[in-house]
């Protein structure tokens, strides 16, 4: 009977099957030993060459350190009992991964082993066993913090339940609505969700609808779920609302004889043209001694929002303004915003100021913090300032000059110092009034936004050094400043390695002074070239982020040693809390809690992000809602991004970005090459770079998914 065909489902196993299977059973019983006899009868094997096998894997497996021989013959899983914790990254695919607080490598977690950890939680994980050759792997044992319970997509209505459709790829499965849980949620409208049950064996989590946003493809509905996909506010509280509007605007003598009075000194306000919320003024005078006497002041809005106040604590927990397409989403109720602390011409107004004291050379002879009160004599736009810088026309035109030839002084000495020059542009869109883009145009930074940015930086750096600067016996009280790191060597290297195709060179090491000096330079040669933007691009993504701490280590890209956020309170949080703590600290009171205000500042900078991240998600829908009517037109392009499944292609004309997918690069078999920043063809060896000049063809648009997909075009 030797040549019997066997039967199918006697089918013999391969070594790798084997291999995997064993893998398996090992991790999956990770706290118990057995013997190679005993494993092969768990995982079901009967043949006899099978059972063979068994012995020689776990003599590869003990060699491999996956396995330990724990008493005379028997092995258990090398988990050496290693736990992690840290956050989870969810996705669609099942490829999920936890990220190590200790900032060790990220851990791969197959959706078998992820508890239904949603994206974002803070979990524990068991370390398994590594198999020589594989990635590691973890399980996910506990979650310790839900981070994302609520999720935003389109309703999808049925007759005996509903479907969430998601907008953003973290789950593989859309989460289940029962009809009761509704909330009159109607078919094809966004809402929020929120998961309250996942049982463990399913593979939908089960919700319930939270808000309901609108119709999907509407202007508000989809502004609103973008806010809401990163679990920020799109709507302001009613009741912190009227308890703003119960505030009292009337200033009293008595609050104005405990301040320094500038209401006699010419003061006036820079802002963007469709600004509502003007947070700092300028005044300028000349002293007898032919010194300028410059303030810098700042709506004290801390005056008017007490610490620990229903007002306060939800400025604390939004941390910052939010800046979409066609709206602002503020910090604080509009009372407070738009009226009581926005520096409007020809009234009078309470504010933090920072005096200085200046020569002609814009030295600092001396300066002085402290609270006053202002009138502002004029509104100014960013248009309307250059249009006095450039024709030397205008109202208050010596008082404008003066203050840009000094800020030009100043701005000079803190490159020289070794600050980092960034200019780039902004996109911005033109919209109707239903939010639809008509065109794309680009901001640029112009000397009236330079003036106002180089006193508003030199009042920051001021009273950061106020607090911060102490004598060697003292010790600095507990303070928030905004830093920013060195930039990150491996990924200099890389930029270094990525410029030299285009003949520039930058220096990776050395000091401080001469690294930046050797930025700017890069950056100073590749302004106005079709290079630029992509190389600036690549040198920030060098950078370090800025961020919110009470340990303070400089700000590398400014070149400061000591700086902070002062000068914006009515937008962001940060601010609020210097203002405070200048207070305190001027009234002679004791340092605060540097834990308590380390998490204050933890929240601000990932607030921050959140914000930055949703103002984003908010340029790409605009962009593939512009792009939308201009399916199959061919536009001029550069390659801005290259990954492992596809290129980022970036349109001159309008900057905006979209995916040629690897599949369809159908002419050869790609692969990745990411030190290099480049897909090279197998066989022919072609090779598609960032940088690359191509042509490219509109082929699809999915607003849901803020998906542009383009096509190659050959020339």
């Amino acid at each position: 009977m030797k040549n019997r065909i066997p039967h199918k489902s006697e089918k013999r196993k391969t070594k790798n099957q084997i291999v995997n299977t064993i893998i398996n059973f090992f991790n999956s019983n990770s706290e118990s030993a057995f013997s190679a006899k005993q494993v092969a009868e768990k995982i079901g094997l009967k043949k006899v060459a099978e059972k063979q096998i068994v012995t020689d894997i776990i003599f590869d497996l003990k060699e491999d350190a996956f396995i330990i021989e724990d008493g005379r013959g028997k092995y258990k899983s090398n988990t050496r009992g290693l736990f992690l914790e840290g956050s989870f990254e969810r996705r669609s695919n099942g490829k999920n991964f936890f990220i190590p607080d200790d900032g060790s490598k990220n851990v791969m977690v197959p959706e078998r082993n992820s508890a239904h950890a949603m994206n974002g939680d803070r979990v524990k994980i068991q370390m398994l066993a590594k198999c020589k050759g594989r990635d590691p792997e973890g399980e996910v044992i506990e979650i310790l913090e839900r981070k994302q319970t609520r999720l935003v997509g389109t309703l999808q209505v049925l007759k005996h339940y509903a479907f969430l459709e998601m907008d953003s790829k973290i789950l593989a499965n859309d989460i289940f609505i029962p009809l009761e849980s509704l909330n009159n949620g109607k078919d094809g409208e966004k809402a929020v969700v929120e998961v309250v049950e996942w049982p463990r064996k399913a593979k939908n989590p089960i919700g319930k609808v939270i808000d309901v946003l609108g119709v999907a493809g509407e202007n508000d509905s989809e502004m609103n779920a973008i806010l809401a996909e990163f679990g920020l506010p799109y709507k302001y509280p009613d009741k912190l609302e009227e308890a703003a509007n119960k505030i009292s605007d009337v200033i009293t003598a008595e609050e104005i004889s405990k301040r320094e009075d500038f209401r006699g000194t010419t003061t006036f306000t820079i802002d963007p043209r469709d600004a509502k919320d003007f947070d700092d003024a300028l005044s300028i005078k000349q002293l007898k001694n032919g010194n300028w006497e410059i303030g810098v002041h700042i709506a004290d809005v801390t005056h008017y929002v007490q610490e620990g106040d229903q007002i306060d604590k939800e400025g604390e927990s939004r941390a910052t303004s939010i800046y979409l397409v066609d709206r602002t989403i503020p910090m604080l109720p509009e009372k407070l915003s738009n009226i009581l602390c926005s520096l409007r011409p020809n009234e009078e107004k309470l504010c933090y100021s920072c005096i200085f004291e200046m020569d002609d050379e814009a030295n600092v002879i001396k300066h002085r913090i402290g609270r006053t009160v202002i009138l502002s004599d004029r509104r100014f736009t960013y248009e309307e300032a250059q249009d006095i810088l450039e024709t030397g026309t205008g109202d208050f035109k010596d008082e404008v000059l003066k203050l840009n030839d000094l800020a030009k002084k100043i701005r000079k000495k803190r490159f020289d110092n070794g600050a980092l020059s960034f200019d780039r542009h902004e996109v911005r869109f033109e919209i109707d009034e239903k939010g639809k883009p008509l065109s794309v145009y680009f901001k640029y930074a112009k000397d009236s936004n330079k003036l106002i940015e180089e006193f508003m930086l030199l009042a920051n750096k001021t009273v950061a050094e106020f607090i911060g600067k102490t004598t060697k016996d003292k010790k600095a009280k507990t303070f928030v400043y905004r830093v920013h790191d060195q930039p990150n060597e491996e990924k200099m290297e890389n930029l270094a390695q990525f410029i030299r195709r285009f003949g520039y060179k930058i220096k990776v090491d050395g000091s401080r002074f001469a690294v930046s000096q050797s930025l700017n330079a890069l950056l100073g040669e590749v302004s106005g070239k079709a290079e630029e933007n992509l190389i600036s691009t690549i040198a920030v993504r060098a950078m370090a982020k800025a961020m919110y701490t009470t340990t303070n280590i400089g700000h590398y890209g400014l070149a400061f040693d000591y700086y902070t956020h002062f000068t914006s309170p009515i937008r962001r949080y940060p601010d609020m809390m210097v203002h405070r703590l200048l207070t305190r600290y001027l009234d002679g009171g004791k340092s605060v809690s540097k834990t308590l205000y380390e998490e204050k500042c933890e929240h601000s900078s990932d607030m921050e992000q959140l914000a930055a991240n949703a103002e984003r998600a908010s340029i790409k829908y605009k962009q593939v809602e512009y792009m939308s009517d201009k399916l199959g037109q061919v536009f001029d392009a550069v390659i801005s991004g290259i990954t492992e499944w596809g290129v980022y292609a970036e349109i001159n004309e309008n900057k905006c970005e979209g995916m040629i997918p690897i599949r369809d690069l159908d002419d050869d078999f790609y692969e990745f090459d990411e030190k290099n920043y480049c897909l090279r063809g197998r066989r022919k060896n072609r090779v598609y770079q960032l940088g690359d000049a191509i042509k490219i063809k509109v082929a699809r648009t999915n607003l849901e998914r803020k998906q542009l997909d383009f096509a190659l075009v050959e020339d």
